[in-house]
């Protein structure tokens, strides 16, 4: 695809471009996450993810400025780790602005797609990208939580090290898809509520969201039927 098609799809469909960029470094992370400068080219590609999600923000009702006010400090902190080895001192800090962050551009993807009552393709495409912003800001969570109080999570492969972004991942994916827990699991109360939660909002966004994008596609598709076409017996007098 030439970059000038690529450029006018990502415009015309933002959540789709932010969902296949999402989607590309959660596939290519773990091969670089154990090499020395893994977590500097995973900070450059979080920066990538802020200003696409901004960019996103800014055709729902959410604020701009909220965004971009949440993703200033998150590059300075990310910048800092990467140049002058701080990560210890300020993985906290940026992982709870980044979980912030995609907090409020997933509650602003979802005010979006509930403006109306029609189901656009943009809008099925933000429904995916929705799910991935709530799953990676549960994972940046963990990873706050994680580092504030060490052993908060275990797994059956080197269980007394701290759990990778990877692993974190898979367990808030798990967990917000309702599919189960997998072999990492919360070891303290304070994570287990988190947890809790998680798989309160994913059941809720399911049930509220998804399926009311499905009810108006369905509904698209029945008004667009044939007038002369027979009738389904719910539809009937």
């Amino acid at each position: 695809m030439r970059p000038k098609r690529l450029l006018i799809h990502s415009r015309r469909h933002p959540s789709a471009f932010l969902l296949l960029v999402q989607l590309a470094g959660m596939l290519l992370y773990p091969f670089i996450e154990g090499e020395p400068a893994g977590h500097a080219v995973f900070n450059v590609f979080g920066v990538v993810v802020l200003s696409l999600t901004i960019r996103m923000v800014r055709r729902t009702p959410g604020e701009t400025r909220v965004s971009i006010a949440l993703a200033v400090p998150i590059i300075a902190l990310l910048a800092l780790q990467t140049l002058f080895d701080l990560r210890p001192q300020l993985l906290p800090w940026s992982s709870g602005l980044e979980a912030l962050f995609y907090f409020y551009a997933a509650g602003s993807l979802i005010a979006y797609m509930m403006g109306d009552r029609q189901a656009t393709t943009d809008e099925l495409f933000a429904a995916a990208s929705t799910f991935t912003l709530l799953a990676w800001a549960f994972t940046h969570l963990y990873l706050m939580v994680q580092e504030l109080h060490p052993n908060t999570f275990a797994a059956a492969v080197n269980a007394g090290a701290p759990r990778t972004w990877s692993e974190l991942n898979y367990l808030s994916f798990a967990l917000l898809s309702s599919t189960g827990i997998g072999d990492v699991i919360p070891l303290t109360t304070h994570a287990r509520a988190l947890c809790s939660v998680e798989m309160l909002v994913g059941v809720m966004y399911l049930a509220a969201v998804v399926a009311r994008l499905i009810g108006f596609t369905t509904q698209g598709k029945v008004m667009r039927r044939h007038p002369n076409a027979p009738r389904e017996p719910w539809e009937r007098d």
